[in-house]
Formats: structure tokens, sequence, C-alpha cells
């Protein structure tokens, strides 16, 4: 009777409620701790090997974020929609988000180094020139070649062991560039030595297939954010998807008011000469700019976004392999490009040769029809005789300048542009 009584008491009570003390046999007490909120079952997120690259590793960039996917501490922005699916395979580059505590999420790009279509076909190609077949283990393919070779018994990483590399950051690589690269390779514990002996086997081969392919990540490790240079933050690697701050691209800013275009085209200004003139003595030059080229951060701060196009000059050691030297190519100088590709000589690169490849692609786009005539005028000027190079009176840091002055009176100091908001207010240098 009591059971009952506890029941009809509960006519008026919230249906959820009501259900709840029904399963629990209307007992008062129990009703009372129980929780009446539906046990929350976690989706389970499956990453396929082949989505991340893992079934291709050791013939990929690394491991050293994979564990931050799995616990699902980087997810896609299309996990955070309804259907919850991972995005295709076939996309070069991901929009994404991180997190270290489970509670606040920040934005990155997810990329690969090369599309998927030309994965697949250095794999079969790979497969096809080495062991005669279409598909393979790709790593016991490389094992037999004789680069493999070399650099599984290298205690240090040389030039004759990058040479051949289509990477025009390795084009004239210098001793002090490549023992860089050793001591700072992040897919590693960090040993601070000059000296491969905390690489292992898999740790070579990896480095290896990444310059190779594309040293983006590579550049990215060794030159970091957090030292000033001009690279957006290296996050770390799961098979062959790299992790790294995120950024949009410069095309977004095409159509940009005319304050935030003078503003960003300042700040490509300033970062073609800190990598032209830095403190390192490296010299940094393009092969290629597109649109995609350099990034912008969400408080405004322009960078490289890009850095696959990168060639380094050592300005203090001189290179090991001069122009001209004959250079051995094999599997790994064509995963990405045709083998039959001609380098870009060294001996062919001036100071101004940036400025001008930007010039003729970028700033044109960015700055066009944006300002009263007689400025308008000034600046495309300006722009059609670095297009054209100057001729030889004009070097690229006098031509910094006269753009640069054009510039400055153009920009504002407001809080759109947080990397130097409120500091501009009280600073000449803005």
């Amino acid at each position: 009777m009591g059971r009952w009584i506890c029941c009809l008491c509960s006519r008026g009570a919230d249906p959820l409620m009501l259900l709840l003390v029904l399963a629990l046999g209307c007992n008062p007490s129990t009703a009372a701790t129980a929780s009446p909120s539906v046990p929350h079952v976690k989706p389970s997120y499956t990453f396929g090997r082949t989505f991340l690259g893992l079934d291709k590793c050791n013939a990929c960039i690394g491991t050293s974020i994979c564990k931050k996917f799995f616990k699902e501490e980087i997810r896609f922005d299309t996990w955070l929609s309804s259907h919850l699916k991972l995005p295709p395979s076939s996309l070069l580059s991901y929009s994404g988000n991180y997190t270290d505590d489970a509670k606040s999420w920040r934005q990155v790009d997810i990329s690969r180094l090369t599309s998927k279509y030309q994965q697949d076909r250095a794999d079969k190609r790979i497969c096809t020139a080495l062991l005669q077949a279409r598909s393979c283990g790709l790593e016991r393919a490389l094992r037999r070649t004789q680069r493999v070779q070399k650099w599984l018994r290298a205690k240090r990483l040389t030039p004759d062991l990058v040479q051949g590399l289509p990477s025009p950051m390795l084009r004239c690589p210098s001793q002090r560039l490549l023992d860089r690269i050793v001591r700072r390779y992040a897919e590693v514990p960090d040993a601070g030595s000059i000296y491969m002996d905390h690489l292992t086997e898999r740790d070579k081969l990896r480095l290896l297939y990444t310059l190779a392919v594309n040293p983006h990540p590579i550049l990215l490790q060794i030159f970091p954010n957090v030292e000033g240079w001009p690279f957006p933050r290296y996050l770390g690697s799961c098979g062959r998807l790299v992790v790294s701050a995120s950024t949009r691209p410069l095309r977004d800013f095409f159509g940009a008011a005319a304050e935030v275009a003078a503003d960003l085209a300042l700040q490509l200004l300033a970062v073609l000469r800190s990598m032209a003139t830095n403190d390192l003595n490296y010299f940094f030059y393009f092969t290629r700019v597109d649109a995609g080229t350099f990034g912008v951060f969400s408080n405004g701060h322009l960078l490289i976004r890009d850095a696959s196009t990168l060639g380094i000059i050592d300005k203090e050691e001189e290179s090991q392999l001069m122009d001209g030297q004959q250079e051995d190519r094999d599997i790994f100088s064509c995963l990405t490009l045709d083998c039959q590709s001609a380098f870009v000589s060294c001996d062919s690169i001036r100071d101004k040769h940036s400025l001008v490849m930007v010039c003729q692609d970028l700033l044109p786009k960015l700055l066009a029809g944006k300002f009263v005539p007689p400025v308008q005028e000034r600046i495309d000027a300006f722009l059609q005789r670095c297009a054209r190079g100057f001729g030889d009176n004009q070097g690229a840091n006098e031509a910094t300048e006269e753009l640069a002055e054009i510039l400055k009176p153009l920009r504002s100091c407001d809080s759109r542009f947080a990397y130097r908001y409120p500091d501009c207010r009280y600073s000449d240098k803005y």
C-alpha cells in the first residue's frame, strides 16, 4: 500500500523523475539519491591507419603526436558536427582543434606534405623501381637502397648523404645547417648532439623520407617560432600528417580594408628582410611563392605558412656541394618531382630574388585599388619596377625601405591588430 501511495504522490513530479522512481521500486530514499540524468555514452572515433599514413611507417614523418589523436585531444572540425565523420583523405590540409587539458581548445592546421594522390603515386614508384611490384612493404624496399644503407651506417649527417635530394633547403647544404637538423629534430628525444647516435634506424629513415618529400616540418623544428623565426609552431606528426599552429592563408586578405592590407604588406616586407639578414647568417630565399605561402595568425601577425619552397644559403660557412658538381640521383630524388626536373642554381640567387617574386605575384593582389589616387599611383609604380627587378642600381634593402615609407602612414592602431596593440599607442615604431 505504501508503495502505491509513493507512486501516486509522484504524479505531480517531472515525468522523467516519475519514470526513475518507478524503475527504483518507488523507494523514496533511493529516488532522492539517484541522478536523473541519462548516462552519457562517449562516441568512439576510429582512425584508419591508412588515413593517418601509419600503415606506411617508417616511410613516414613521425609518430610524436599520435597519442593526441587517439585520446581525442586533437579533433577535426567535422568532429564538432552531428555526424562526427573524418574528413576525406584526399584533402591536402584540414582545420582542427587541439587541447592539453580537455577544457581549453585552440585551432591547429593538420596537413599532408603532398596530396594523397602524389603520395600513392610515389609509393607505387618505389615498389616498381626497387622490387618490380605494384605494391610492397615500403620500408623493406627502401632499406635495399644504397642511400639508406649509407644513412644507417653514418654517425653524422654530412653533405654526401643529402646529395641529390630535391629540397631547395638542401641544394647547397653546409655542415653547420646539417648539424642543426640533427640537434633539433623534434621527432626524437633531444640529445643536443651533432652526432646521430641517439637516432634509431627507424628515426633515420623517417628523417630521410621527410627531407626527400617536403622539408616544411623540419624547417619548423630547426627554426622555431618561440625563437622569433616567422614560422608557425610545430606541434608534432602522426604517420604522414603534420600538426602546427593555425593560420589563415594570405589569399583570404586580398579583399581586406586598406589599413589591413598596408599592415600585412609591411609585415611581409619585414619577413623578407629578416630571412635575408639574421643573427645566424643564413640567407633564405623562395623558389616559388603563391597565395598560400604566407599566413596570418588570429592576432593579425603574418608569417610563412608553407616553408616547402624555401632555399637556404649559409653565409657563414661555405657550401659543401657546389653548383655544377655531378649529383647522384636515386629514388629519393623524385618522390614528389619528376626525376628530370632541374635544380635551382644557388649561384643564380640575388638578394632581391624573393622580393621580386612577391612583387610579381602577391603584393599587387593585396594592394591593388585600396588607396587614394596619389598614394595608389606611387605604390603601383613601385610594384612595376620591382616586378622587373629594378635593374642593377637598387638592392633589396633600399627597395624594401622605399615601399615601407609609403605604407607606414597608411596603417592604423586599433584592436584589429592585436599582435601590436596597444603597444602601438605608446611607441614611435608604429
